[in-house]
């Protein structure tokens, strides 16, 4: 499938089974994969679309849903070791979908022998596809992005975490962080966009970080690992991801906090 059939095709899903639900969802439509974590119906649909149209395009790839994940963790086994994969997302930050937030996307990354190749992200509610393919860079509607790295000092630069309990903390002199969007289809493009300096993660999920990492980095700025290990979309780390503006920004973040 071309880039913009992808882009095509999570804009319909969206338009066919997410944004009719947005603010009209019933109470029996929401449940709770683990507490705090939910999962609708327009997930299951929207996922279920979107995996069927990839395979019939792509048979021999493996789709890693975020949902058909939660069903079968054996599917992580064998993404992690296919030549061609897929990773989707079909609500990001469901919890802000629920609760009446625009700030929601779906998300989609294409790999090629582990490496992340072609992402997507589209925000329905706000009207905007952000889209990466590695090696030709990032656009938003469009338009070519690239990062700006921060021009003022350390102490002015703005951090944001999706880690509640990281919220308010800070070392001398620094800024203290703040919340981010909690959605990583958010997140990503407001770094990009120049509206935070760099982003604190402790989850690494592939269908999270691989849509977004790839936009960041086309655009010019960096993930990595604290040790300074680039992203591997393939293995779920343990540890805290530091996306930032540029290789200055994350080198300075890892060296003043601690993790």
């Amino acid at each position: 499938m071309q880039t913009d059939a992808i882009t095509t095709l999570l804009q319909d899903v969206a338009a066919e089974v997410i944004t009719p639900r947005f603010r009209s969802l019933d109470a029996d439509q929401i449940s709770e994969k683990k507490p705090g974590d939910l999962v609708t119906v327009a997930d299951h649909e929207a996922e279920v679309l979107i995996t069927a149209a990839l395979l019939e395009a792509y048979p021999d790839a493996v789709v890693l849903g975020e949902e058909a994940f939660a069903a079968d963790p054996s599917l992580g086994d064998r993404y992690a070791t296919a030549a061609h994969a897929f990773t989707v997302d079909p609500v990001d930050g469901t919890k802000n979908f629920v609760n009446g937030s625009p700030d929601h996307a779906v998300m989609a990354a294409e790999l090629r022998d582990g490496v992340v190749v072609r992402s997507w992200i589209w925000q329905p509610q706000h009207e905007v596809a952000y889209v990466a393919e590695l090696g030709a860079g990032a656009s938003r509607n469009g338009e070519p992005l690239v990062v700006t790295p921060p021009a003022g000092p350390p102490s002015t630069w703005r951090g944001v975490t999706s880690r509640r309990a990281w919220v308010g903390q800070a070392l001398e002199g620094r800024r203290p962080l703040e919340l981010s969007w909690v959605c990583c289809g958010v997140d990503y493009p407001q770094l990009v966009s120049g509206a935070a300096d760099y982003l604190l993660y402790g989850g690494t999920m592939p269908w999270d970080h691989a849509p977004g990492g790839l936009l960041l980095t086309e655009a010019g700025g960096t993930l990595r690992t604290p040790s300074g290990e680039a992203y591997d979309p393939r293995t779920p780390h343990p540890g805290v991801l530091v996306a930032a503006a540029s290789d200055d920004v994350h080198a300075d973040v890892v060296a003043s906090w601690s993790f």
